[in-house]
């Protein structure tokens, strides 16, 4: 790009570390072409925003954050119904905070749903950047409907879609259906690798392509060092949300604890005590966060609960996998990789210690998964990554501003 043509890009998304983290190496990557980014994102994100060099546009949510998980509720309707709620106060704040600096190109999280009412109402493209899979030619009558049709006859059901059919018909998109609107972007950047994707044949790449790990360094997250004398090291993390499991990391310090050779990083959250795991062997640390892509590209295995992040964190550093999963897509996420060869599926409520060492001694000793894993991630490393996605994203800027290099009016 020439210092003509750099645009005003605006990203939108919410405060979750799966749906922000994503993003975090386009944007700056972005910014570093020399292009002006403005972020929205809740204030307990803004300072994550602003590292890369983007602008954040601050606005208040009433999404639950990873602070209480609980509060998602249990039933489906739990866990959609907040997005229509806040899309519909944030929409007007965000109006009114772009008002008059109107970006030329919008990109969004996929819960995002203001950031497409706005390019709608601006005139201008949007791109979706996915954290997670995408639907494929046939998920409608495989997944979503089988899923949503108890949820679409039911009062509450009714009166959501209700909502938000007209929420979009008062913002000029009455011909939307919202499972499509929230579903069928025009277009769409897949930050995960191809290999993650269900029914990967089936997606339909006119509209989504698929530039995998987006990571970058991390160097900013703090470094770790494999101990001196570790043979082999084992990271055991749940992620930061869904971390309130002792009586599963009691397991893992039974596994583990004193193994020959082993070193264990044990990621407790921040919902755990030291003290509850009770004798802690001195070849296990205990932390309550680590930076986990630094701890990964040392280690050996990886007890995850399969989100998104640490499943393709895992697959880029080459490193079996023992998928605990614990909510959302994780499940599914956790299917894919024992599709792929690379990992083992144990439920972390039923899980024991003996069961915990068998899965990770069977990987660590199975040459086939390390062959697979070396394959996937030659994949990986042709899908581009962020150069690539900050590429698409260039691409979709208004030809006649591009060319011209003038303001959009």
């Amino acid at each position: 790009m020439t210092e003509r043509q750099h645009a005003h890009i605006a990203m939108f998304s919410i405060a979750a570390p799966g749906h922000v983290n994503p993003s975090i190496e386009v944007v700056r990557e972005l910014v570093a072409r020399g292009h002006r980014v403005s972020y929205a994102i809740p204030a307990s994100y803004a300072d994550r925003v602003a590292a890369t060099g983007a602008t954040p546009v601050v606005y208040p949510s009433t999404l639950p954050t990873e602070e209480e998980p609980e509060a998602w509720g249990t039933e489906l309707i739990d866990n959609i119904e907040p997005f229509l709620h806040d899309a519909i106060q944030v929409l007007p704040q965000l109006a009114a905070a772009f008002e008059g600096d109107e970006p030329d190109l919008v990109i969004h999280d996929i819960t995002s749903y203001p950031a497409r009412i706005l390019a709608h109402r601006w005139g201008v493209p949007a791109v979706s950047l996915s954290p997670n899979l995408v639907a494929w030619e046939g998920y409608e009558e495989e997944v979503a409907e089988p899923m949503f049709a108890e949820l679409k006859a039911s009062e509450r059901g009714r009166a959501y879609y209700a909502r938000f059919g007209g929420w979009l018909a008062e913002n000029g998109l009455a011909d939307r259906d919202p499972d499509a609107f929230v579903g069928r972007p025009a277009r769409s950047l897949v930050l995960i690798p191809r290999a993650l994707q269900p029914n990967a044949d089936r997606v339909d790449e006119s509209v989504h392509t698929f530039v995998g790990a987006c990571q970058g360094e991390r160097k900013d997250q703090g470094e770790w060092q494999r101990p001196g004398g570790a043979e082999k090291v084992l990271l055991v993390s749940l992620g930061s949300a869904f971390t309130k499991v002792p009586a599963f990391y009691r397991e893992c310090v039974k596994a583990f604890g004193g193994l020959p050779g082993w070193h264990v990083v044990l990621q407790i959250g921040r919902y755990v005590e030291e003290s509850e795991l009770g004798d802690v062997p001195p070849n296990i640390e205990v932390r309550s966060w680590v930076p986990q892509l630094a701890v990964l590209r040392e280690a050996d295995a990886f007890i995850t609960h399969a989100g998104a992040g640490g499943s393709q964190e895992g697959l880029a550093t080459a490193t079996p996998m023992v998928a605990v999963p614990q909510a959302v897509d994780q499940f599914g996420n956790a299917d894919m990789l024992v599709g792929l060869g690379v990992a083992r599926r144990l439920d972390s409520t039923t899980a024991t210690a003996k069961d915990l060492r068998e899965a990770v001694l069977s990987l660590t000793s199975d040459p086939e998964v390390a062959r697979r894993l070396t394959e996937i991630g030659a994949g990986m490393a042709g899908e581009g990554g962020t150069p690539r996605a900050a590429d698409l994203i260039e691409a979709e800027l208004p030809r006649v501003r591009r060319e011209a290099g003038l303001p959009r009016t």
